[in-house]
């Protein structure tokens, strides 16, 4: 299982997914709303994850 620091909330989670698409549908989290990295690189959600991976998602803010 991975391990997964989600920043909004500040909080660690280990979760199961294939890839990062799957990780964040399994969250509810919207791809377009964040950026998820891997040893501090970021990751397209099509990228394949490892049990022994330390991830990081990242909420991403935007304003006018």
């Amino acid at each position: 299982m991975a391990r997964v620091y989600i920043d909004k909330e500040d909080r660690i989670i280990t979760i199961a997914a294939g890839t990062v698409r799957e990780l964040l549908q399994k969250l509810k989290i919207p791809s377009n709303t964040v950026i998820v990295t891997r040893n501090d690189e970021i990751i397209i959600e099509t990228e394949k994850l490892n049990q022994k991976d330390n991830l990081k998602i990242i909420y991403v803010v935007s304003g006018g």
